[in-house]
């Protein structure tokens, strides 16, 4: 297997794959086109990254992270908002309340850092490999070339494999948050040696 930083061609794959296999939060629930929406925008940022693991010339899976969380909720509603909406109606008339949660999420955790890694997916079929462990520590190294020495994830506190992984790969348990309503997640924190 193969990990490399994602190009455009990989990002219909990182999106199908999101929905695929991220099943917590609201994204999945807008659909591929708006996923793809997303990750165009993750991989034209600067202070952003996807990274694609690949066997036999097949993503298997994928990490994507942003320097800083809503700064890039901000430019994707400048740039790419309308076109992802339209992409996503009409999903996103019944999860207005969802997406107006998720854009208040980064400024309700003013304490904890601004970079964030956005999502890991494995594919079914390799996931108890170590390769959701192998992308959250490529994830790592990306942060710490791009000069960030702090990094957050959210996962759903009902979550324990994913837990695990975080915690496995040196995230602390950091803070208790509901970014929807009703549904606990819980903030991890890695910090750079």
């Amino acid at each position: 297997m193969t990990a490399r930083p994602a190009s455009a061609a990989d990002v219909d794959c990182v999106a199908q794959l999101h929905a695929a296999r991220i099943n917590e939060g609201f994204l999945t629930s807008l659909g591929i086109p708006f996923l793809d929406r997303l990750y165009r925008r993750v991989l034209r940022a600067p202070d952003a990254f996807i990274i694609v693991e690949e066997s036999e010339h097949e993503i298997v899976g994928f990490v994507a992270g942003v320097a800083d969380l809503g700064a890039f909720y901000r430019r994707f509603m400048i740039h790419d908002g309308a076109l992802a909406a339209l992409r996503a109606a009409p999903r996103l008339v019944r999860a207005i309340p969802r997406v107006l949660e998720t854009m208040r999420y980064p400024s309700t955790t003013a304490d904890l850092p601004v970079a964030e890694i956005l999502a890991v997916a494995v594919a079914t079929d390799h996931v108890g490999r170590g390769l959701g462990r192998q992308l959250v520590d490529a994830a790592t190294t990306a942060f710490r070339a791009r000069g960030i020495d702090a990094a957050k994830v959210v996962t759903t506190s009902d979550n324990p494999a994913a837990l695990a992984m975080y915690r496995a790969c040196g995230f602390v348990s950091s803070a208790a948050v509901e970014v929807h309503a009703g549904r606990e997640s819980e903030v991890l924190v890695w910090t750079a040696s």
